[in-house]
């Protein structure tokens, strides 16, 4: 691991990216299963349009931001491969911020190329991008903000915060992580953040005592006393004006179509087809009635609670603290695809140096519960949809096991990992702070 340089790992990354995207359009022309993505297709011709003058969303099933198709305007004036090299670029941006965030904190090169290879070659990341998926464009915005507030660039990290939020609106469950995190005595507007570097030794006092400072900064009654804080004041005002802006223009230029199919569709959203999701089955069965207010809350209400534990349990972990939520997020809501899968892969690699989990044999377990599970969903997918099976019931119960794998990995790295506050609390801060209390 340590002979492979970051330049040239990522390097061979970008060989290898670059001979997918020959490979898929091979594959396009000459097989019956295409290797690009559908939504490739959506995107392009949204692009198409938008090039020519008209709205994107003329292109039935496009429900992004028209920024999206803005910069896939490339693929019908120079060539329709331009979004997944663009993609992949992103994947690689995505490698270098997660080699910047772990070398900040610390971390020896040799774990951090480990890392980074965990996101470059992941199959789940590379296909993503080489198949035209958006998501490392998402990925490499979420990772931004996080490098942005570890540089204490609040300014632009509310900017990136409020562009990502419009442009894929998932990113909003960090909103509440990002705000305890400005908290007075951790952040200061005049100065960087001071960094808790990585540290190899096992021993668990210097995390307790700075644990036990923290725990008293993130009580209800200081958060009450320091919410209206001027950091936490203008990360709100600018990312919440970024989002309104690009929300504003759009709808001035595309109306009501662009805010029902970009925003409140997949706030909205149900799909009757089959899915990861333990919900499909409900909405295949009653997709064509309007669910009730208590269904709706039935739905929401575990994601909520969850997401409100982690937050409050892991926040000063910032980054673990987003991996918890992902892929709880993910896990609990009503649609979910292979692509969402991506979301928390990004946040993994930044995790892992700070894991006691040994890749023999609690690391092997992990994964094999994960992708056994999948796969067995995959299978009743394969005997549903190409062989015309009636095996909903069966399909619907691989749903639920592959909850249950969710929930069962995410446990096992929670009490696996070791819990680092991201930014370090002054010794006469915490002083001065338990004095006036």
């Amino acid at each position: 691991m340590t002979s492979f340089s970051f330049g040239s790992l990522l390097t061979l990354s970008a060989i290898f990216r670059s001979v997918l995207i020959i490979y898929g359009e091979w594959q396009d022309a000459h097989m019956e299963v295409r290797y690009t993505d559908v939504d490739y297709i959506v995107f392009s011709d949204a692009a198409s349009l938008m090039a020519s003058g008209k709205s994107p969303y003329l292109r039935s099933t496009y429900r992004y931001s028209p920024l999206l198709a803005f910069l896939l305007i490339p693929n019908s004036i120079f060539h329709r491969c331009w979004g997944k090299f663009l993609f992949s670029a992103s994947d690689l941006l995505v490698g270098f911020f997660i080699r910047t965030i772990l070398k900040k904190r610390g971390v020896p090169e040799n774990l951090c190329i480990g890392s980074v290879m965990v996101w470059l070659f992941n199959p789940f990341t590379f296909t993503i991008g080489t198949r035209g998926n958006c998501e490392p464009l998402v990925c490499a915005m979420v990772l931004k903000i996080l490098l942005c507030l570890m540089n204490g660039q609040l300014l632009q990290a509310a900017f990136w915060y409020g562009l990502v939020v419009h442009f894929r609106i998932y990113p909003i469950i960090y909103a509440l992580p990002i705000l305890l995190i400005l908290n007075p005595n951790l952040f200061k507007s005049d100065q960087s953040p001071a960094l808790q570097k990585w540290s190899q030794r096992d021993e668990e006092a210097p995390q307790s005592k700075l644990g036990l400072r923290l725990a008293h900064s993130f009580s209800p009654w200081f958060l009450i006393r320091t919410m209206m804080t001027k950091e936490r004041i203008l990360f709100g005002l600018i990312s919440s004006s970024i989002f309104t802006f690009c929300t504003g223009l759009f709808y001035y230029l595309y109306g009501w179509e662009f805010l029902h199919e970009a925003l409140l569709y997949h706030l909205t959203r149900t799909d009757p087809r089959h899915n990861f999701s333990i919900y499909f089955y409900h909405i295949y069965l009653h997709h064509e009635h309007e669910f009730s207010v208590v269904e709706k809350l039935i739905s929401f209400l575990p994601q909520l609670v969850v997401q409100l534990v982690l937050v409050f349990s892991f926040s000063q972990d910032l980054a673990f603290c987003w991996f918890a939520q992902t892929v709880a997020f993910v896990a609990f809501n009503k649609v979910i695809t292979a692509q969402y899968f991506v979301w928390f892969f990004c946040l993994l690699p930044l995790i892992l140096p700070w894991s006691k989990m040994k890749f023999k044999w609690k690391g092997l377990l992990s994964i094999s519960i994960w992708t056994g599970a999948q796969l067995h969903w995959l299978m009743w997918g394969y005997l549903l949809e190409f062989k015309g099976k009636n095996v909903l019931i069966q399909l619907w119960m691989a749903s639920i096991l592959f909850l249950a794998a969710n929930t069962a990995v995410l446990s096992l790295i929670i009490n696996q990992h070791k819990l680092s506050a991201l930014f370090t609390l002054p010794e006469n801060t915490a002083n001065n702070t338990k004095k006036s209390n």
